[in-house]
């Protein structure tokens, strides 16, 4: 059995009991019940997913995937494909925003080329867990193939396992990957139904031209590849990336160990819809963070039936979303510890 096949057979439902007990603590701290909103449903449901009443505040690490696409030869952005490579050393050398925010969170950021174009240097700080030099053009064919997804799949379990064995309770996903957003836009027009146009993005900014190669090179590859919903691999690997793939392996190595995974926009989004096809169960396991300018972000987030939990108008990815909101699961947790309740305040409850 393989390293995936392990992985969904570990994945449980969120431990309802814990939940209840859970809730009747936040009804019982001196507020009106309720009142604090989804601060205190990131509690409860952190609550099911560790299986403590009060859960301790965890450490934080942020899993960031790099990888290339091959349609960027379809002239989908403005950006050539070299500033994936160039992005990842920024991201190692401090210098990204998703350098910056993980450090103000306090949290260790694993930088991963799981399929960049080119050799990257050797770093310490750089894991090369490279399954293919980027995808190919999907708007020709398969993007990769099923073994090369699963692989991509098992090498996000592999480094979420390592760094959840090294005491992390609390994961960020992001990554790096230029032309991505169009792999994601293909994944969620597949998924919800809705026509390119209706998802499709200006990504890092494309003017109207591009936008409109954009959308033809998406639907090329839908029309090619004829992806079914029905086998999420099959998506995955048809009209997917690598970063995707990798950070939907991270999604459900975190439900398989009882991790809460906080996931970022649109491309991470992308990747949440694929971990929820493979496993359904994932879905509870995951946080929104933020709501992206991405059109198809929205209905990712509609899909998959999670709150976001800011509206900051950010479309930059990298995991920055999913890093501002450590600050608010560390606020949620610190709310059903540290404040009082009704009788030991000595304050009146509602009758």
């Amino acid at each position: 059995m393989n390293k995936l096949e392990l992985t969904l057979q570990k994945i449980k439902p969120l431990d309802v009991d814990v939940m209840k007990r859970t809730q009747k603590r936040l009804d019982e701290l001196t507020k009106p019940p309720g009142s604090l909103g989804v601060l205190e449903d990131i509690a409860k449901q952190i609550a099911g997913i560790t299986g403590n009443v009060i859960p301790e505040l965890p450490k934080k690490a942020a899993i960031l995937m790099a990888g290339d696409h091959g349609i960027v030869k379809e002239g989908v952005t403005p950006y050539p494909q070299e500033v994936t490579a160039q992005m990842v050393l920024n991201f190692v050398n401090g210098g990204a925003a998703m350098s910056v925010l993980t450090r103000h969170e306090n949290a260790d950021l694993y930088v991963v080329d799981i399929g960049v174009a080119t050799d990257l240097p050797d770093l310490p700080n750089i894991i090369k867990r490279k399954v293919a030099y980027g995808t190919k053009n999907m708007a020709e064919g398969p993007a990769m193939t099923e073994a090369e997804a699963i692989r991509a799949l098992e090498v996000g379990i592999e480094i979420t396992e390592e760094v959840i064995n090294g005491g992390v309770g609390l994961i960020a996903i992001g990554e790096m990957g230029i032309g991505n957003t169009s792999p994601s836009t293909a994944i969620i027009s597949t998924y919800s139904g809705l026509s390119v146009k209706e998802v499709v993005g200006r990504g890092t900014g494309v003017d109207d031209e591009r936008l409109k190669t954009k959308i033809e090179a998406i639907e090329k590859a839908l029309e090619v590849n004829k992806p079914d919903p029905a086998k999420p691999i099959d998506v995955l690997s048809k009209v997917g990336g690598l970063e995707i793939a990798g950070m939907a392996g991270v999604i459900l190595a975190c439900a398989a160990n009882r991790v809460p995974v906080i996931i970022d926009g649109f491309i991470s989004g992308a990747a949440a819809v694929i971990a929820s096809e493979i496993a359904p169960l994932a879905k509870n396991y995951m946080l929104g963070s933020h709501l992206s300018e991405e059109p198809g972000h929205r209905v990712m987030l509609d899909y998959l039936k999670i709150k976001p939990m800011l509206i900051m108008n950010m479309r930059l990815g990298e995991g920055t979303g999913a890093a501002l909101a450590m600050n608010l699961v560390d606020a949620s947790l610190k709310i059903l510890k540290e404040m009082s309740t009704f009788a030991e305040a000595g304050i009146s409850s509602k009758d």
